[in-house]
């Protein structure tokens, strides 16, 4: 049987057996972030791409499944390899595959929606490099940028995908509800949900992440930027699932806490409690024992631990590994 056979046995098999297939979300992700950058470079060549994306699509889903607090907070730690242009789409993904899931969207659904986060801006990879982007971007750049959704498409159906779904995600992906987007400037009636979660988790992923140009924009202000303002959302569903599954405090964030602690977030459960592992004491003291370890784990919801601010990684000043604070579903 195909490996990629049964999205079922991949997406939703027995835990134990899971494990034992990725014993670390974040390495899988980084194997993943290969195999795409591999298969994008040229994908015009590809015999079997839509297959090779699909096949790719679904070990994003079953690391996201194995551990989503891992998944998530390599977003905001940057710890998955190579570039810009590639890790973005997968980053882009595992946003979109968590707010899929708690939307109920269907395992097809959300294999689509993976799939399309991964190839959105395949039409623009060749550009990248060519962009100036210590300044404005030129009339001749815009206008590239403006046609990478239809250069996208065009690639994608010379290398055999013939999902219609998958196609018009990529399609609409920049799209924006007032007709303002591109490149057919769709209004809201003809833009589908799921490029609106695309759309979505592309803008939130590119604000946390930083370029060699600028800093990155902390979770909180990231989410606040895109969805603060109610009368500019159209989907109130997708906006509420959205910030109920992410939120001001994802996994990865680094806090100061209310008694002058500094850690970082590690979880943040079903019932909505939020988890930090601490690694400074209020006097900037570190909080490690003599393994490296800290035992100084704490909840949002007690007072004296609330969440005062997130940080940058230059203010919080702190080092560790995942794996320190994750275990070996975060080992490299």
């Amino acid at each position: 049987m195909n490996q990629y056979s049964s999205l079922k046995d991949i997406v939703l098999g027995d835990s134990t057996n899971l494990a034992m297939a990725r014993p670390s979300a974040l390495n899988a992700l980084n194997k993943c972030n290969r195999r795409l950058e591999k298969l994008l470079v040229d994908l015009r060549s590809e015999q079997n791409a839509q297959s090779e994306v699909l096949g790719i699509a679904r070990d994003v889903m079953a690391a996201v499944q194995l551990n989503p607090d891992v998944a998530l907070a390599c977003i905001f730690l940057s710890q998955i390899a190579g570039t810009y242009a590639v890790r973005h789409c997968i980053e882009t993904s595992i946003v979109a595959i968590l707010v899929a899931q708690r939307m109920r969207k269907t395992q097809e659904e959300m294999l689509v929606i993976a799939a399309a986060s991964l190839t959105m801006n395949v039409g623009m990879l060749r550009h990248q490099n060519t962009f100036n982007t210590s300044s404005r971007l030129t009339s001749e750049e815009m206008s590239i940028v403006r046609r990478h959704p239809e250069e996208s498409v065009d690639l994608l159906r010379d290398a055999g995908v013939e999902n219609e779904d998958w196609i018009s995600c990529v399609l609409m992906h920049h799209e924006n509800d007032d007709g303002s987007g591109y490149p057919e400037g769709r209004t809201s009636a003809d833009i589908t949900q799921n490029a609106r979660l695309i759309s979505l988790a592309d803008r939130y992923c590119a604000q946390v992440s930083a370029r060699n140009y600028r800093c990155s924009v902390l979770p909180d202000k990231a989410l606040h930027n895109l969805l603060g303002d109610p009368a500019r959302v159209s989907d109130a569903q997708l906006a509420d699932q959205f910030i109920g599954r992410i939120g001001k405090y994802p996994p990865g964030a680094l806090v100061r806490l209310q008694n002058g602690e500094i850690g970082v977030v590690t979880q943040r459960d079903g019932s909505g409690e939020i988890h930090i592992h601490c690694l400074r004491d209020a006097n900037g003291k570190s909080m490690r024992d003599a393994s490296g370890l800290t035992q100084a784990l704490r909840r949002a919801s007690d007072p004296e631990c609330a969440i005062a601010e997130v940080l940058s990684e230059d203010q919080a000043d702190v080092r560790f590994s995942m794996k320190q604070i994750w275990g070996e579903q975060a080992s490299l």
